[in-house]
């Protein structure tokens, strides 16, 4: 047995201490540093033979070949767009979400889709319980191979044994390896699984995906060092009360960081939403005060997202100020224009701010809209349905324009919006767009124009 001694890790952060101490000088946390049996000698590879005798040598960057890099793609379409265009070979992926959420649930489905050979590992459910939640799902005849395991020398060999194309570990936090005294879960044991799992990714080009645990305030479980170790970082989120689902880039080094994925849960499984736009909007029949459409950008993607706004008189002598779904201060800011530069006094009122469908949004094209919601329900009045915003406010209520305002204004035209308005400094070709653009320079002029019956 190799040679072991003891440390101190932070459970929140990952920082290693020569000694105990009550607060973490890393992250400022208090009473997270534990100790953890670690482990001095020399842990094997991934596979059984020694691989220490192998010597990189620096190349010339001119003399390397730059091929573009074949993906595996999968048949969810949100899933493809949230990776960049597929899955690289050699990558390793790190999906993050709250208990109950649906993770476990959507790389299963995936993996049942696949036409190649792939292996589903599960650490916290049985062979017996997985088949259960796959019958739910209608799958056709596939090449997933299941294993409930936790050892990981026992996972590279029954790897090497099958030879995977695309391997899915159910959850990181779950395996440990033998060569290493610390329970499952801990910082130690997730820094040594996750560091060999990732050089088997990188020596067979094989894709890896592991699920993480997420802590109360909801971020990823574990060091931070996780994070900076894998390729990507999904994040799968949205309320347990709700249908929707929204699968999130937080880090991807083969493609963009803004990308988002919208899933519905069914009894069946998750199924990707094509169209966003016309489940986040409500279908009433008659028109209501307090509701505005905006068209924001999420990645490479336009939405329109219904923003619902509430003002009332307050009953007690401060005013609330609740959002969801939206910055809090950005919606103070905003109250505090409309006062100062448009002369509408909502100092003495209660405003409730809503965006539907459980969607988190921090696009500046919003502005516009949240205002209009608000002096709509203000004044009683509800705005034309088929009436949308794109514009972003400034401190002195200037309508100052915002980015690929082309992509807002199509898809909107495609949903079947009459008019959008728009910043007048905004830069566009003449007679390609059938929807009305209203463009202005100032607030007050918006709301002439929208409220002007």
């Amino acid at each position: 047995m190799a040679k072991t001694k003891t440390t101190f890790f932070c459970q929140h952060c990952g920082t290693q201490f020569a000694k105990w101490q009550g607060q973490c000088t890393s992250c400022k946390s208090w009473n997270t540093i534990a100790e953890e049996i670690v482990n001095t000698g020399k842990t094997p590879d991934w596979k059984a033979e020694d691989t220490s005798q192998r010597i990189s040598k620096p190349v010339r960057i001119h003399e390397i070949k730059s091929t573009e890099e074949v993906r595996l793609h999968f048949s969810d379409k949100e899933l493809n767009q949230v990776l960049g265009g597929g899955l690289v070979p050699g990558s390793v992926v790190l999906l993050g979400g709250e208990p109950g959420i649906g993770k476990s649930t959507l790389l299963l489905q995936t993996a049942l889709q696949l036409t190649f050979t792939n292996l589903y590992v599960s650490g916290e459910e049985s062979v017996r319980q997985i088949k259960m939640r796959a019958d739910r799902m209608d799958y056709p005849e596939n090449q997933c191979f299941v294993l409930a395991e936790t050892q990981l020398e026992n996972i590279f060999e029954q790897i090497q044994l099958v030879k995977p194309k695309l391997v899915i570990i159910d959850s990181i936090q779950t395996l440990q390896t033998a060569y290493l005294d610390a329970t499952a879960g801990s910082i130690s044991q997730i820094k040594e699984c996750t560091g060999r799992l990732i050089r088997y990714a990188k020596e067979t080009h094989t894709p890896v995906i592991l699920v993480g645990h997420i802590t109360k305030d909801g971020s990823l479980a574990g060091p931070k060092l996780l994070e900076h170790m894998v390729d990507t970082v999904l994040q799968f989120e949205g309320d347990r009360n709700h249908l929707y689902r929204i699968l999130r880039t937080l880090k991807n080094r083969f493609g963009a960081t803004s990308e988002m994925g919208i899933y519905e849960m069914e009894s069946g499984g998750l199924r990707a939403v094509a169209n966003p736009s016309e489940i986040l909007i409500s279908q009433q029949a008659e028109p209501m005060s307090g509701i505005a459409i905006a068209s924001i950008v999420e990645g490479l993607r336009p939405l329109m997202i219904e923003i619902q706004a509430l003002v009332s008189t307050a009953v007690y002598g401060t005013p609330q100020r609740s959002t969801t779904g939206f910055n809090a201060r950005r919606l103070n800011m905003l109250l505090a224009i409309l006062e100062k530069r448009a002369g509408f006094k909502l100092a003495a009122k209660d405003v409730f701010l809503n965006i539907t469908g459980g969607l988190v949004v921090d696009d500046p094209a919003t502005d516009l809209a949240v205002m209009a919601a608000i002096l709509s329900s203000d004044f009683d009045l509800p705005i034309p349905k088929k009436y949308c915003f794109a514009a972003e406010i400034g401190l002195a209520g200037e309508v100052r324009p915002t980015t690929r305002l082309e992509q807002r204004i199509s898809e909107a035209e495609k949903l079947g919006f009459t008019d959008i308005f728009i910043s007048n400094q905004a830069r566009l070709a003449e007679g390609i767009h059938k929807i009305k653009i209203h463009k202005h320079g100032k607030i007050q002029e918006v709301f002439r124009t929208v409220f002007k019956d």
